[in-house]
């Protein structure tokens, strides 16, 4: 039996990045949202979210005459990753947040499991050929910055020696001003980043990593799992990890959440039902090697919350050489309607709304004349948001008339 074309649509929702966002709440209900994605950043990470604070926010929220839909993020520390000293108390305070934010109604929570960097990219204003602007990832800068700026020990074996003369072409043609450009984007921290670094600390905190590699990583996480499921099961929390981005090693630092296999292993060491998925097109597109609608098919079931953006990759690499840069949310190396299509069917199936926000929109018309967060501007979402939104119906109305 074919469900009507209204059940199971995605819960339409915008990041908010509290209140000094410059988009504000009224500007995301004005979008058509009903929920907000947002977290409580002023708590450093590892402390507990008390449930004050988080009512305080939902209140928020709820007086624009929305619901706060899903945390993004809850932080996971430094010291879970790396199984540092305050490792216990860190998952301690971790559990205690998940029941206070279930005794405020707030279930599903995402974090991720990426060493000291969030989502990392080397531009922030990437011209498009309309004029609008967008997030860009070049490897030869990445690999510039590696090894020539921060000067990692041994950091030229992890690249191709093509790479590593590209890059010191560039760095040595890079003014002063370009290199601290670049330093400020790459660990300065983006909108959502959890740490931002100067270079001396940046160093130093890489060497935390030393002996950990893409095995020990992923012990650590199925321990990090272990530890706070139960507790997350027993509140009736969604845990939901947002997978790497770029979904690859980076400055030495392995990465656990980048294939189908990756997330096939996660599953099967920690079965537990609260044990989700963030399924974020955009960052998974970045592989080649990741069939999108193939992973919504296998793993619907653990898919409680998507961000929809398109990326175009901007050479056929891989590994560390990939370039791509966010493009059109509908025109990119994402099929967008084979993966609606997808996510619609694990909704039916799954009898489930899934929340959407759509993700990195470009800075584009009277936004490139303001302050905005990068990624994360107004009318370049909305214009994501609205053409996701079209998308979804017309599947929706065809599936239902199939």
């Amino acid at each position: 039996m074919t469900a009507p074309a209204d059940r199971n649509l995605m819960v339409q929702t915008m990041r908010w990045f509290g209140p000094s966002d410059p988009v504000s709440l009224a500007d995301i209900r004005q979008a058509g949202c009903e929920g907000v994605v947002t977290a409580l950043h002023h708590i450093p990470n590892g402390e507990v979210w008390t449930v004050a604070e988080i009512a305080r926010r939902k209140a928020e929220i709820e007086a624009h005459g929305m619901v706060w839909s899903v945390v993004e993020s809850l932080p996971i520390h430094e010291d879970i990753k790396t199984q540092g000293p305050l490792l216990d108390q860190c998952l301690e305070n971790y559990r205690i947040s998940i029941e206070n934010l279930a005794a405020c109604g707030i279930t599903t929570v995402t974090y991720n499991f990426m060493p000291l960097l969030d989502w990392t990219r080397t531009d922030l204003n990437y011209a498009l050929p309309d004029g609008a602007r967008a997030l860009r990832f070049e490897a030869v800068a990445v690999a510039a910055f590696d090894i020539f700026h921060i000067q990692r020990p041994n950091a030229a074996a992890d690249y191709a020696p093509e790479l590593v003369e590209r890059a010191r072409a560039r760095y040595e043609a890079m003014s002063e001003a370009e290199r601290v450009q670049l330093e400020r984007t790459i660990i300065k921290g983006l909108p959502g980043s959890e740490e931002s670094f100067g270079v001396p600390e940046f160093r130093a905190a890489l060497t935390t990593y030393d002996g950990i590699g893409h095995a020990e990583l992923k012990d650590h996480m199925v321990h990090f799992l272990k530890a706070v499921c139960p507790t997350a099961d027993a509140a009736g929390v969604k845990l939901v990890v947002h997978p790497d981005d770029p979904p690859f090693p980076i400055f030495g630092l392995p990465r656990v959440v980048s294939t189908e296999a990756d997330l096939a292993d996660l599953f099967e060491r920690v079965p537990n039902e609260s044990n989700g998925l963030c399924f974020c097109a955009g960052s998974f597109s970045i592989r080649p090697d990741n069939d999108l609608t193939a992973m919504i098919e296998r793993f619907g079931g653990r898919i409680y919350f998507t961000h929809l953006r398109n990326t175009r990759r901007e050479n056929d690499a891989t590994g560390n050489a990939i370039d791509f840069h966010e493009s059109p949310h509908l025109d990119g190396s994402i099929d967008m309607f084979s993966v609606i299509t997808a996510l619609r069917r694990a909704s039916i199936r799954h009898d489930r709304r899934i929340p959407m926000r759509p993700d990195h929109g470009h800075q584009m018309l009277d936004d490139l004349h303001k302050r905005t967060n990068p990624g994360y501007s107004a009318i370049g979402r909305l214009r994501g948001l609205a053409e996701l939104r079209g998308l979804e119906m017309g599947i929706a109305r065809a599936m239902a008339a199939a």
